[in-house]
């Protein structure tokens, strides 16, 4: 599933309400509502630092005034999460014989594919 864009700001785990660029020729700094693709030379930013952006010495910041919103999920968002859902809900599979633990799952490791923990292991394509 396609995460959300997160703050460009380092250490931010916020999501992306807006997008930062920089108009150099006119030394101006412009905050808008997110882009709808992240594209190079901008900057993706939460709404706090969006709102608390300021521009060096001489140059001027340009910023919506309205309500900064995260954009909507797409349909690959809904489907990506419709076939998490699914996956998650299929039964394991069932146990070798002789393979009681008489205690807590015991999660191998398969080179090749399988399941660890949360994270499921896909085999590079050959």
């Amino acid at each position: 599933m396609r995460s959300p864009r997160r703050c460009s700001r380092n250490g931010c785990p916020r999501q992306a309400v807006a997008t930062l660029t920089y108009v150099y020729n006119e030394s101006t700094a412009v905050v808008g509502p997110l882009a709808a693709f992240a594209e190079p030379h901008t900057y993706d930013l939460c709404e706090p630092h969006a709102r608390s952006l300021t521009a060096p010495r001489g140059w001027n910041v340009v910023r919506h005034e309205g309500e900064f919103e995260p954009p909507p999920p797409s349909a690959d968002d809904l489907v990506a999460l419709a076939e998490a859902v699914r996956e998650a809900a299929r039964p394991a599979p069932p146990r070798p014989p002789g393979d009681d633990q008489g205690g807590a799952p015991q999660h191998h490791h398969n080179p090749q594919t399988g399941r660890r923990g949360h994270l499921r292991v896909i085999p590079p394509n050959h």
